[in-house]
C-alpha cells in the first residue's frame, strides 16, 4: 500500500513540473523582443524611423528675416547743462525793496512827525524827539546835531503844515546820513600797466552775520553790474561755507577757488586772486573766515590774508560786514576791525528786520567809511546799493 502512494506522490510531482515547463515556454514565445532605448534628438532609421510629416512649404518672401543684431548701447547723456540765473539789475533795487524797508523803518518817520506837528514844542517834545532818534541808533552826537538844526528850522518856519514838516525832515536826515561820501564799489578791472589784474574785494565779518550768503549776493550785484567774478572761498574753517559760497556762484557762473578743509586761508586768498590774473577775470571776491573781534589771534591772521593777498597788489575794497540788529554791539565790532584791516566800506545785513535805521549814522560816524551796501531779506537779489535818498524816503514814509 505504501509502494503506492509514494507512486502516486511521484506521478503528480513530474506532471506539474512538465506544466511549469511547457507555460514558461508560452511564455517566452509570447515576450517581445526588448527594444534600444532612443534617446532625444536622435535620427531613428529603419523600422524606428517615424512616419515623415507633411510641412508646409513657404516661399522666400514668406521666410521672416532674423531679428537684427540689438545696436551698441547709446552712449551716456552728458548732464545736462544748468541755466545760469540771470541777476536782477542793481539801479531800481532800492526802489523795489523800498515798501519793505518802510515797513520796518516807519516807526522812526512817524514818530518824528508826530512830535514835530504839535502846535507847541516845548522842552518835553524836544527831549521825546532825542529819545526817538537814540532808540533807532542814531547815536548821541548825531542826534543833538539833528534837534539842534531841527530847532532852528522850526522857529525860523514858523506856522507848520505837514508836507512842509515832511520836507524839512527829509532835508536834515539825508545831510546826517551825508550824501557826499563816495559808495562806489571798485570792482573794476586795473588794465594800466604791463600786468593787468583783476580788482580785489575781500568780506570780513564776525561768525554769524550772514558773510558767506551776503558774499554770495554781492558775487550777483557783480555779474549784474557786467562784471566776471572769480570767487575765494577763504573760510577754511567751517566745513559748509566753501561749498555755500560755490553754491552761489555756480548760480550766476562765477568759478570758486577753494582749499582744504582747516587749511591755511591766506593761501587761498593768495592762490583765488593769482588765478584770477591767469583767467583774466574782472573781479576776485574773496569770502574770508568770520572771527570775533575779542580773539586777537584770529584778528591778527586776517590782516595776515590782506597782507599776502597785497603781493599781487593792492587790496581795491575791504567790506565790513555788520548786523543792523545788534545795535549798538556792531560798531564795537566795527572799531576793532578797522584797527585791523584798513575798512572801505560796510554791508548793513538784516535792515528790513530791525526800526533801528539810525546805525546807518552812527557807524558812518564811527569809521569814517560809507555804507556801500544794504541787505532787505531773503532773497537772491535783496542786496541793494546803498541810496542816501531812498533811504530817508523810507524812513518817512
Amino acid at each position: 500500500m505504501e509502494y503506492i502512494i509514494i507512486a502516486v506522490v511521484i506521478a503528480v510531482v513530474l506532471l506539474g513540473a512538465a506544466s511549469g515547463l511547457v507555460v514558461n515556454g508560452r511564455r517566452r514565445r509570447q515576450l517581445p523582443p526588448p527594444s534600444t532605448p532612443t534617446r532625444i534628438g536622435e535620427p531613428q532609421v529603419g523600422e524606428d524611423a517615424a512616419a515623415p510629416r507633411e510641412a508646409p512649404t513657404r516661399t522666400v518672401e514668406e521666410v521672416p528675416l532674423p531679428e537684427a543684431a540689438p545696436a551698441e548701447a547709446a552712449a551716456p547723456e552728458a548732464p545736462a547743462v544748468r541755466e545760469l540765473d540771470v541777476p536782477e539789475p542793481t539801479a531800481g533795487r532800492l526802489v523795489r525793496l523800498r515798501s519793505r524797508l518802510s515797513r520796518s523803518q516807519n516807526s522812526m518817520g512817524k514818530g518824528l512827525l508826530a512830535l514835530l506837528s504839535r502846535d507847541h514844542l516845548d522842552e518835553d517834545t524836544w527831549e521825546e524827539i532825542e529819545e526817538v532818534l537814540l532808540t533807532a541808533d542814531v547815536g548821541v552826537a548825531p542826534t543833538q546835531e539833528l534837534v539842534e538844526r531841527l530847532r532852528s528850522r522850526v522857529k525860523v518856519l514858523g506856522t507848520r503844515t505837514p508836507d512842509e514838516l515832511r520836507a524839512l525832515l527829509r532835508e536834515e536826515l539825508t545831510t546826517l546820513v551825508d550824501p557826499t561820501l563816495d559808495r562806489t564799489l571798485h570792482t573794476a578791472r586795473h588794465t594800466e600797466g604791463d600786468a593787468p589784474r583783476p580788482a580785489v574785494v575781500l568780506v570780513v565779518g564776525v561768525n554769524g552775520v550772514g558773510k558767506t550768503t551776503t558774499s554770495g549776493k554781492l558775487a550777483r550785484v557783480l555779474v549784474a553790474d557786467g562784471r566776471t567774478v572769480l570767487l575765494g572761498a577763504a573760510d577754511t574753517f567751517r566745513a559748509a561755507a566753501a561749498d555755500q559760497l560755490q553754491t552761489w556762484g555756480e548760480r550766476v557762473g562765477a568759478r570758486t577757488v577753494r582749499g582744504p578743509e582747516g587749511g591755511d586761508p591766506a593761501s587761498v586768498a593768495f592762490d583765488a586772486v593769482k588765478q584770477g590774473i591767469a583767467e583774466g577775470a574782472d573781479t576776485v571776491l574773496v569770502d574770508t573766515a568770520g572771527r570775533l573781534h575779542t580773539k586777537t589771534g584770529l584778528m591778527d591772521e586776517l590782516g595776515k590774508v590782506k597782507r599776502v593777498v597785497e603781493k599781487h597788489g593792492p587790496v581795491d575794497e575791504v567790506l565790513l560786514v555788520l548786523d543792523a540788529t545788534t545795535g549798538q554791539n556792531g560798531l564795537v565790532q566795527a572799531k576793532v576791525f578797522a584797527e585791523v584791516v584798513d575798512i572801505t566800506g560796510i554791508v548793513l545785513t538784516k535792515l528790513d528786520g530791525t526800526a533801528k535805521g539810525g546805525i546807518v549814522v552812527a557807524v558812518q560816524r564811527q569809521l569814517g567809511v560809507p555804507v556801500k551796501l544794504i541787505g532787505l531779506g531773503e532773497g537772491a537779489d535783496d542786496l541793494a546799493p546803498f541810496d542816501p535818498a531812498g533811504f530817508v524816503d523810507a524812513l518817512i514814509g
